[in-house]
């Protein structure tokens, strides 16, 4: 399987990897997504933003084919489609690096790479693995990367967050990733860290993938997206390119948008104009006024 993944190409540069029409999906009498419109292009980085519950994890676990969606279509590459296991997803170029980045601590770097699309010597149960070769390729990926790592043999426990984020985003790309999903890749990172991240998700989008970034933090996603949806309970709330909207409306709408303008009259009724409020009404003022 490794290698049939490892010869795909990411597409052409503009191109539609991935197009949600109207995706809905329900759980019982709760709906968590309704009337999604995205698309993912080739060489774009779109960043999905929303707050907890806001609908971001339901709508990769739909792309990633951890769930399906109850309504409307998914196409990939122009075909319509509902993945019945991350497998199939991945198969059709679309891989996913989650928060908690799914590797073994204490295995080696280069074993986290090609964990569970190991190399055998055949295909016979028990064979050996190429390990020199798997090595040799970890090492030379990573490179290509940018990421330099003292050991290749070192446990991947002692990577950084940031170098093992970098490190799950090169294991994508390289097993043929089209399509890579970020779920809150620099959450847990600090500044320095982010960057780090930050530059590879650049990396991979200037590679030509197409980058779905999930985050909390419009700064981040300001820094290398070219696409932005907000999601609200379920709903997108805000769909713009970059050269539509500023990162201080983007940081607005995150914080709640409309919500704060209602707040800031309940709290003048309460307690009089506040700094704090008069502040607020500023900043509402200015946005309206771009």
């Amino acid at each position: 399987m490794s290698d049939a993944l490892h010869s795909a190409e990411p597409g052409a540069q503009g191109s539609t990897l991935i197009q949600m029409i109207d995706v809905g999906k329900a759980y019982g009498a709760v709906r968590a997504l309704r009337g999604i419109n995205l698309r993912v292009n080739a060489g774009e980085v779109t960043c999905v933003l929303g707050d907890n519950g806001a609908g971001k994890s339901t709508l990769i676990k739909i792309m990633a084919g951890l769930h399906d969606h109850n309504e409307g279509t998914m196409l990939v590459g122009g075909e319509d489609v509902t993945f019945g296991s991350p497998r199939e997803a991945l198969a059709a170029g679309i891989a996913t690096v989650y928060q908690d980045l799914a590797v073994v601590g204490l295995m080696e770097v280069w074993r986290n790479f090609f964990l569970g699309s190991e190399l055998t010597r055949s295909r016979f149960p028990l064979s050996g693995l190429r390990v020199k070769e798997m090595k040799e390729i970890a090492d030379t990926e990573l490179r290509k990367m940018g990421i330099v790592v003292k050991d290749i043999d070192q446990p991947i426990g002692t990577l950084s967050g940031g170098q093992r984020q970098c490190v799950a985003i090169a294991r994508a790309v390289y097993f043929g990733a089209k399509v890579l999903i970020l779920d809150e890749p620099t959450a847990a990172l600090g500044v320095k860290q982010s960057g780090v991240v930050l530059k590879y998700v650049a990396a991979a989008r200037d590679a030509g993938l197409g980058v779905v970034f999930i985050t909390h933090n419009p700064h981040h996603a300001y820094m290398v997206g070219d696409h932005f949806v907000i999601l609200k309970l379920g709903q997108a709330v805000l769909d713009k390119h970059r050269d539509e909207v500023e990162l201080d409306e983007l940081t607005r709408q995150m914080a709640g948008g409309d919500e704060l303008t209602e707040l800031s009259h309940e709290l003048k009724e309460l307690g009089g104009m506040t700094s704090a409020i008069k502040t607020l009404e500023a900043d509402i003022k200015a946005d309206r006024q771009r």
